[in-house]
């Protein structure tokens, strides 16, 4: 195996009797999707290092005793690899059963159920029930004390872990130190006794966590999610007495074809309306703000900044969180944060006083859900006057839950209500540069420049996602 990897160089070779040629540095992983080969894997991900932890994806290389781990080693010129034999399928479902053993079997319940990787090895496997004998489970469990039942810890209204059901695929380590180099959730002790944590084991809203939801994006099972609040929203929507303001990020509308399998474009936000329509009629619906208005809510106060010499390069961030980093990481740059209202939700543009105000309803009876596109801008909602915010995958659950087919409604209007302020009377300064960073390993960089006066940007928005907003995948940035 090369340590220095030419992709200019071919390599040949066979897998399960097929031959292929891939490049130099190409794991055998890699080679086998090539041949529509299914590898199974656990820890594997495409945008983190090679851990190798799962050990499900082992397959026989030129027949030799010694198992080789697919996802962390590469290919070499004529070997012959094997990935599905009795010996390979047996070891496989060996280490699935150890899994299921300390794992809950409540598959019904958790809101992975139907979207879990491990889920979904299990069928393939065909594992119905664990064969292990009893002496093999208790040698692989750990001490009685540590298999107890932890309740879910919710933080920030944003995050549930459940480490019950934590497979210790090491994922969320990984995306979290390396990928966002926040450092909020970490790995301890060895062997049996490995787990993932958080440092000193405590909350996950008393450390540095700042919700950007990478964690929960890249999770195999139910351990680290968004907090779930379909429920409730339900529960207001159908309650006659509740007036129930719903504002909807065309993004978001745009990510629920994902949730419901439809191709894009099929669901909009008219549609949306007409779904929730049918649940209930006591909302009034408008757009979320997009990345343009968090230009444009920013003109005023750069050019203020501009005049005054003073506090440039502006930071702002697409969620609270983004705020945070800096509050934490950077204390020094607080200077260079919006100068009213830091920890603003854009998430949210309507205030629920206003509304009651200019309709007459009791403010008791108005709840405000704002549908955004990810998890993130969930956190410190609550300070923004929003009571639910909800991603996509939430959304799909309301409309699943009340048997809508949402592709067959109609279109309707979208009200234009918004909060008491134009985000356009600002004059914006001449030649404004604006600088996205995705994601905060990436920001790091841009925070030290700014601490040494190289960056030369008006504005620099730090977006959550390392590999681009959802905003843009969306195509509505």
């Amino acid at each position: 195996m090369s340590h220095n990897p030419d992709p200019q160089k071919n390599v040949n070779l066979s897998i399960n009797g097929l031959p292929v040629t891939v490049p130099e540095g190409t794991t055998i992983l890699e080679a086998a999707r090539k041949l529509n080969i299914k590898i199974p894997t656990l820890c594997d991900h495409p945008d983190l290092c090679r851990r190798a932890l799962c050990r499900l994806c082992v397959v026989e290389c030129d027949g030799r005793v010694k198992l080789v781990a697919a996802c962390a080693n590469d290919v070499w010129e004529g070997v012959n690899v094997v990935t599905n034999n009795a010996r390979l399928v047996g070891i496989r479902r060996m280490i699935l059963e150890l899994i299921l053993t300390n794992h809950p079997q409540d598959c019904l319940k958790c809101i992975r159920n139907k979207n879990c990787e491990l889920q979904s090895l299990t069928e393939d496997f065909d594992i119905r029930s664990i064969s292990l004998n009893m002496s093999t489970a208790k040698r692989f469990s750990t001490d009685e004390s540590s298999q107890s039942m932890q309740l879910p810890e919710i933080s920030g209204d944003t995050l549930v872990r459940n480490m019950d059901k934590c497979v210790r695929c090491g994922r969320c380590v990984e995306v979290c130190q390396e990928v966002q180099a926040v450092r909020a959730i970490n790995s301890s002790h060895r062997s049996v006794l490995y787990e993932i944590c958080t440092p000193y084991n405590q909350a996950l809203d008393k450390g540095l966590c700042i919700y950007c939801g990478q964690c929960a994006a890249i999770c195999p099972v139910g351990a680290i999610y968004e907090h779930d609040q379909s429920a409730e929203v339900i529960d207001r929507l159908y309650n006659s007495d509740n007036h129930v303001i719903v504002q909807i990020a065309e993004a978001a509308a745009a990510l629920i074809n994902d949730e419901l399998g439809f191709p894009a474009g099929t669901v909009t936000c008219g549609k949306i309306i007409s779904a929730l329509n049918l649940v209930s009629s006591h909302k009034v619906f408008i757009t979320g703000s997009l990345l343009d208005e968090i230009i444009n809510e920013s003109k005023g106060e750069i050019l203020n900044r501009t005049r005054k010499k003073t506090g440039l390069p502006l930071i702002k961030s697409c969620f609270p969180g983004g705020i945070k980093f800096v509050e934490e990481f950077y204390p020094d740059l607080k200077d260079h944060l919006p100068a009213v209202n830091r920890q603003e939700n854009d998430s949210w543009t309507l205030d629920k006083t206003t509304f009651s105000r200019n309709t007459g309803i009791d403010i008791s009876r108005i709840s405000t859900v704002s549908i955004v596109p990810c998890l993130a801008k969930k956190y410190n909602a609550q300070d923004s006057g929003v009571d639910y915010v909800l991603t996509p995958g939430e959304l799909s659950r309301i409309i699943r839950k009340a048997g809508i087919d949402i592709a067959s409604v109609p279109e309707a209007a979208i009200d234009s209500l918004r909060q008491a302020k134009d985000l356009q009377t600002h004059t914006p300064p001449l030649d404004f540069k604006t600088l996205v960073i995705n994601g905060f390993a990436n920001a790091r960089v841009v925070m030290e420049e700014i601490k040494k006066g190289e960056c030369d940007a008006d504005l620099v928005v730090i977006m959550s996602c390392p590999n681009g907003c959802l905003y843009d995948q969306a195509g509505e940035a």
